[in-house]
């Protein structure tokens, strides 16, 4: 059985991560939209991930014998102001999200729940990669500048992107 602080905050990682998923589904069609497909391939396998994330999590509460309880997901924004703008609110949020497995894991220690501290490691060594993917890109973005070809060679680079499902320890 879990800790019912350690349960309730992981219940809400889960809508989180899915919230996380609808956010990136929701830059996908942005970058659509802008015939950016390149990049919104890269947003669409990154809304695939932050599914796959809720799952971890959501089969985790129930292999511990936890209720799980979702609850609505907000609305994300659909509209920004160029490819910048949408990749620093990724960076932004990708932080929030560290901020968040932070917090689990600190409730965790407080109730000396080791199963759940070791399972949410790996989230921490996944959020290192996704921000520092994130900040990869705001990089050549801002390197690029206004270049039209040098977008079209990232956007290039960006679609070859392929999805592969996350697991922890082999499972």
């Amino acid at each position: 059985m879990i800790n019912e602080k350690v349960g309730k905050i992981l219940n809400s990682q889960v809508n989180k991560e899915l919230y996380s998923a609808y956010l990136y589904l929701s830059m996908s069609a942005y970058f659509s939209d802008k015939g950016l497909l390149g990049f919104a391939n890269w947003m669409r396998i990154q809304a695939q991930e932050e599914q796959a994330h809720a799952m971890l999590i959501y089969d985790f509460l129930i292999n511990r014998g936890e209720k799980v309880v979702l609850t609505a997901i907000d609305a994300p924004p659909n509209n920004w102001e160029n490819s910048l703008s949408v990749m620093e609110e990724v960076l932004k949020h990708e932080v929030y999200v560290t901020g968040l497995i932070n917090d689990i894991i600190s409730i965790a220690e407080e109730v000396k729940d080791r199963a759940t501290i070791s399972y949410m490691n790996w989230f921490i060594d996944e959020q290192v990669e996704e921000e520092a993917n994130s900040q990869d890109i705001i990089s050549k973005l801002k390197l690029i500048g206004e270049d039209k070809s040098a977008l079209y060679l990232l956007d290039k680079d960006l679609a070859a992107r392929v999805f592969v499902q996350p697991t922890i320890n082999g499972k």
